[in-house]
Parts: C-alpha cells; structure tokens; sequence
C-alpha cells in the first residue's frame, strides 16, 4: 500500500475536474480525498502501488473536455489506512495561482435538455454543466467555488443541490448550476418604462423574438454584456440600428440559428466551420454570398460577413425562436465600452433599443465577443475575448518578478505575469474616453487579484500621450520598462512561439511612436526579445494635419502624390467630387512646408492612399475601414506589380513607394479599374517587403521572419509575402495565439520587460 499527494495545475478548476477525479477514484478503488485551493487541485491517493501509480497516469490522460492539466506532481506520505474518496471544501488562504477558466459554449448535453418539452430544464436560459457554460465573466476570486462567483445569491433547490451532491451526474459540483426554481430569471422591458405588451409570448424570451420579428431593435444581455439585436434581412431595422448606434460602415456582427444558416451567408470552408463550432464560439469572418439574405448595410463595402452560432442558452431559445438570422452587434454607442449592468445598459441605450431582454446574474466582467479568421492555414486572432480570455500563455523566460503591461492606445489589452505565465486580459477597445479609461484600470485590479500579481515592473509604450503610458507612469513603487511599439508587435510574435533568438521582423501598421519621434508604421527590423536595430522602413512622407490625415485618407492621397510627382500635386478625377479644391490646396501647402504635417513611415497611411486615389475611400468612418475596402476590391486574377524599388545606401533599407504611385496615377489616367489597382499595388508591397527581408535576414545570418502588425490582418498581402519567404528559404512566423494588432502589444511588451530584467542579472539587478 502506498499514499500520495498529488498536485495538478493547469486549468482545472470550474471543468469538472474534481468530479472526474472522484470517479476514477471510484472506478480503481482509491481512498483519500480531492479538492481545489489556491493553485489548483490536490488530491491525496491511497491503494495498492500498482494502483496509485495507474491512477496518477490516468488523471492527465483522460482529463474532461475544458481542462488543460500543465503539470502532475507527487509526494509520499505516511498511510492512513482510509476508507472512500470525497471531494472536500477549499481552505481558505494562500496566494492564487490557480487557472481561471474561459467562457464555453453551452454543450450537447445541455442542449437537448434545453429543448425537451418533458425536461424541468425546458428553454430554461440558464443552463449549464460542468463542461460548459460561463466561468471568467462570473468569477469574482479564486478558487473557483461558488460564493466566489456572481451566483453567490442563488441558493440551489432541492433537485440542484442533489445533482450537484451527486457524482454520477455531471453537474456534480457544477458551481454555476441552476434551474428554473432556483437560478437566474430573465424579464423583459421597454424602453420608457413601459410594460411587455405581448400577453400571449410563453415567455419574455418568445417576446422578444416576435419584437424582433416585427422589426424591433432589442438590447439583449448575454454573458459578457449587452448585444443590441435586429432581424439581420430586414435592410429598415438594420439602417435604423447603425443611425440610432451612430456607427456609419463597420460591419455589424451576425448570429445564425445553425451552421445550415450561416452557408447560406458565407461560403463555409472546413477550418472556418472548425473555428465557428470552437467551443469559444467567435465570431468568424468568411466570404460572403452574393445571395446572402441580409441587408445591404449589415456589412457595406465589405466582401465578408462576420458570423457566429449561439454559445448561451438564452441566445439558443432566442434564436430557435426567431427563426432567422440577427444582427447581434455590441451594446454601446460607438467609441464607448459595451455596457454589462442592468442600469447602465438601460441608461446609455435607451436611444438605440426599443426592448431590454435583461436577467438578474450580474456579470463581473464585460467581455467583448472574440474575432477570427482564417489566414495562412492557422487561425488569425483579431480580437482575443470571450471564450479565449483569461487562458495562460508562457513566456519563453521567467525573470522572477511580477510584472504588468499597460498595452497601447488602439485595440488596447493590458497582461500581467509571474512564474513565466502571462495572463493577457480581455479586449479593452480604445483608450480614448472616460468610461474606456476606467474599464481598462478595473479589468487591471481584477487580473491582479485573480492571479496574485503584485507588479514590481511595469512595461508601456513610448508614446507620451497614450492614456495607457500616463497610468503606468502614475504608478508608486514600480519600476518603468518603456517598450518601443513595433518591438512589442516583433517580440510578442517571438515570445508566443518561444524563440529568444534574434529575427528580421516585417512590422506593418498604421501608428507606432518611433525612436526618432516620428510616426512610425513600415518598419524592418532585426532584433530578440531584448533588443531591436531598425535595418529598413518605408519611405517616409508627411502626414498633413497630424491625426486628421487618419479620418481623411485624401490627405495622405495629396502627401503621397507631392513626394512622388513634379510640380504641385493634382487630385485624380476620382477624387475631385470627393475632395474640397481649396482643401486640397491648402493640405498640399501642409504637405510641402511640413507645418504640423509630422513624417510617418507608415504602411496603413499607405493604404489609405492608394484607396483615396482609386476613388473608394476619401474619409474613413472607422480605423482601417480605407485598408479593408481596398482589399476586398481586389482583382483575385492579376498578377502583375508596379514598381516598388529596395533603395540600398548608407543605413537602412528603403522601401521606395514613389514610383509605384506614379504607375498607380498612369494606370487611372488610362482607366484602368480599382480591382486592378488595388491587386498591384498589392503584390508590388509583397514583393518588395519580401526583398527586404530576405537580405536583411542575409546579413544578419538568420532563417526567420516575423510578419506582424494590424496591416497584416490583411489576407492577401500576409499571403503573398509569405508564400515569397518561403519559396526563398526562410521560416515565416506570424501571431498565432494573439492578434497581430495591438491587441498583441501588452504581451510583447512583457517578453521585453522580462528579458532586460533577466539581461541585467534577474530581480535584483
């Protein structure tokens, strides 16, 4: 006979594990005990050795679906002689270190409960298991037991507590558990204060699916927040949500009942339906149809839809009894942080929605919808959120010390990290208002208290103005690691894939704070996860007004033309209707005297450019929207490039955009279409971005290349630049488990502090 305690740490609490533990116990005759505390999940084991040893392989090797076990260890202990196996209480205290779980899609299991007449879970939206359901956005501290979470203040009945106290029933110790006598109630309200008028709905979710039916917007509360729903092929309610939501272009997100609905509106390939049926359920960008049965201003100008299935109960019942296909896009008015409380939501929305379908669990944290598509033949991140956030992510180095940071300006996310474990936080959004800021510095708190970080280093970007780097500097007792913005973008890439070795890096973006103190954004670079060299950069051009030339691309048209042409800069004739004469006048003068008109080398001022000149874009309605539209008009046929010079003098690489732009303004004065345009301008960037860093990667004598940056969410130009790398030789990495947007900066920004700090000599230097 032998006894053991065992350790298992990973992501083990709130997935059942316990329960899992406890009946394999069962199963081989085990005694003793399991239970969670602040680091994980102990277990003390006493059995014949043969047994103990068989029992201790199986507990990683048959774990349940949401668990991840990362290590098992074992001590002997003296044995007791013990009778049985029970799952025991947490003890409180000790430091946490415990995984804290992401939000699931609710289950197959769960499901058809959900949908069976005879079930006492019948369209009760509340229902969950140990393999599914919400877990970060209810979490309140660790460990993960019940009072610790927003469903503190629902006492289980009878029939609850006895599955819950059950292990043969897989919501033993189910802490969310709950049905319609005990759990979460939902109600509906109208705007005003008025009472539901439909007396003949079962229920106020059946109401609110005949609302939405006769048109009604609807602000509906999920487990993240507030979404804002409407029929999605009903073209009057969806113009009337993006004029009520003052949101003109971006592209709304879609709920379908099913995967048969959602091929109606995209053509579905095999590792797009692996990402949409992911138990994150996020929503994934594809193709769209030319058929797709939705209104023209779901998604206007874009040639994807943005589609994701139900991953909550309520959204399932709702959704059933629709009948169709919603728009289900974030709760807020544009700029603003989604609202998550009851009140809040029916303050701020109370211009947009018509109905609240509200319940009373009060949601911890607001969580945005997740983002994906795919590119490359991997997953692309393009926001990392609900069903991913908060899983651990390692660094390549631990440098013993806690350390937090503050992310950047735009897409923002912090991180903090101990023990060589980085936890990135969820999807912030811009730092641009109040009510963003103060989101941003709670989701911090909350992080810090979840997994016992304590900062010692704080890391942040450059930029002086960023509300980002003015809270890391108003911050007593720490030390400061400012991080260059395209090294956090190069370093995350490295760190995520746990190289420490030096690579040349391709870091297209639209606004970096270089080290010269311009505006950076087309940048090669050669470096480690300490350090960086800058081996080449696009041509630099003025930026005319500042951040004006970011909402108005024509700027950059006019800049563009004036560093490419003699003489002063003429506007095509796709721009003249669009574009004021005396404005552009006065902006070439901007652009000449160089009067508030700082450099940028940025390759998404680039893009605004060229999709100004072709006639597509003159003003942007929201970041990025000129780069996305002149994707989306490419000519997947053309093959051909304009001319893109490597210019190799004295210091770095160029990467001579001038000539391109005097073809591109040939090819409009001879009529040549957009789709054309755009798809050579294109594979002239691919090409010449290839070229650079196939001989910065020669000099330096290395095989790698980090392709990352927002401009990279761009499929065709990641496609073609990498297919060119690897054709020559090299390996080519791009974010994989992070957005190669800023949402990936606080990450980067960590792998730098940790580095210099262990460069130094560790936690003492």
């Amino acid at each position: 006979m032998s006894r053991v305690r065992a350790r298992i740490e990973g992501t083990v609490q709130g997935v059942g594990f316990r329960p899992y533990v406890y009946r394999l116990a069962d199963e081989l005759g085990v005694a003793g005990h399991v239970l969670n505390d602040s680091r994980g999940v102990v277990v003390e084991a006493e059995a014949p050795d043969q047994t103990v040893e068989h029992f201790l392989a199986r507990l990683a090797l048959e774990a349940p679906p949401l668990a991840s076990v990362e290590r098992v260890t074992s001590e002997q202990l003296e044995e007791l002689g013990e009778r049985g196996f029970s799952i025991r209480e947490s003890p409180s205290g000790g430091e946490p270190r415990a995984a804290v779980t992401p939000d699931s899609a609710t289950c197959d299991d769960c499901l058809a409960e959900l949908f069976d007449p005879d079930d006492r879970r019948f369209r009760y939206p509340f229902t969950n298991c140990t393999n599914c359901g919400p877990r970060f956005t209810i979490v309140r501290d660790v460990p993960y037991d019940r009072p610790n979470t927003t469903m503190a203040a629902f006492e289980m009945c009878t029939a609850c507590l006895a599955e819950y106290r059950d292990p043969a029933d897989r919501r033993f110790h189910a802490q969310p558990n709950a049905c319609p006598e005990c759990g979460p109630q939902v109600r509906l309200a109208y705007a005003g204060g008025g009472a539901p008028r439909d007396a003949g709905a079962r229920d106020a979710i059946e109401a609110t699916a005949r609302a939405l039916l006769d048109g009604a917007i609807v602000a509906v509360k999920g487990i993240g927040g507030f979404h804002l729903a409407c029929r999605a092929d009903d073209e009057a309610a969806v113009a009337d949500l993006r004029a009520r939501k003052h949101r003109e272009d971006k592209p709304f997100a879609l709920m379908a009942p099913d995967v048969e609905v959602v091929r109606e509106l995209v053509g579905l390939k095999p590792p797009e339906l692996n990402l949409l049926t992911d138990r994150a359920r996020p929503i994934v960008l594809a193709r769209r149809r030319p058929d797709a049965p939705v209104g023209d201003s779901v998604a206007p100008g874009s040639t994807e839809l943005g589609v994701m299935l139900p991953y909550s109960p309520l959204h399932h019942v709702l959704l059933a009894d629709a009948g169709t296909t919603l728009v289900m896009t974030s709760g807020n008015v544009s700029d603003e942080p989604i609202a998550f409380h009851d009140d809040d939501a029916c303050e701020r929305l109370a211009e947009i929605a018509d109905v609240f379908l509200l319940h009373d669990r009060p949601i911890e944290t607001r969580t945005d919808d997740s983002v994906v598509r795919h590119a490359e033949g991997r997953r692309m991140l393009l926001r990392r959120s609900r069903g991913y956030v908060p899983s651990a992510i390692p660094l390549p180095l631990d440098c013993d010390r806690h350390l937090l940071a503050c992310g950047a300006e735009l897409k923002n996310t912090f991180a903090v990290a101990k023990g060589g474990s980085a936890w990135v936080g969820h999807h912030v959004g811009d730092l641009k208002n109040f009510e963003t800021l103060r989101s941003f510095v709670t989701g911090i708190e909350h992080f810090r208290r979840l997994f016992a970080v304590e900062p010692e280093l704080v890391a942040h970007d450059l930029h002086p103005e960023y509300l980002s780097t003015k809270h890391a500097l108003e911050l007593d007792g720490v030390r400061l690691v400012g991080v260059q913005h395209h090294h956090a973008h190069l370093a995350a890439c490295l760190a995520e894939h746990g190289e420490r070795a030096p690579a040349v890096g391709a870091i297209f973006d639209g606004t970096g704070y270089g080290d010269d103190g311009t505006v950076w954004g087309g940048e090669l670079l050669y470096g480690d996860l300490e350090d960086f060299e800058r081996v080449g950069l696009l041509f630099p051009v003025r930026m005319p007004g500042g951040e004006a030339a970011i909402r108005q691309p024509w700027r950059m048209a006019c800049a563009w033309l004036a560093a490419s042409v003699e003489g002063p800069p003429r506007p095509p004739r796709q721009l003249t209707r669009q574009v004021d004469e005396r404005a552009w006048e006065q902006v070439s003068e901007l652009a000449a005297s160089g009067l508030a008109s700082p450099l940028t080398t940025s390759a998404g001022r680039l893009f605004d450019a060229v999709a100004a000149l072709c006639g597509l874009r003159a003003v942007v309605n929201y970041e990025g929207q000129a780069a996305v539209e002149l994707e989306a008009a490419c000519d997947l046929g053309e093959q051909r490039a304009y001319p893109m010079p490597l210019l190799d003098d004295d210091g770095p690489l160029v990467m001579d955009a001038r000539p391109l732009v005097r073809a591109l303004v040939d090819d409009l004065d001879a009529g040549v279409d957009a789709g054309t345009i755009a798809a050579r301008f294109h594979n002239a960037l691919a090409a010449t971005t290839a070229h650079g860093c196939t001989l910065a990667a020669e000099r330096a004598s290395t095989d790698t290349v980090v392709l990352s940056g927002g401009v990279f969410q761009n499929r065709r130009l990641l496609g073609r630049t990498a297919s060119l790398l690897s054709d020559g030789g090299l390996r080519v990495l791009t974010p994989e488990l992070l957005p190669p947007n800023d949402g990936g900066i606080a990450y980067g920004q960590l792998a730098v502090a940790a580095a210099r700090v262990a460069a130094d000599g560790g936690p003492d230097a």
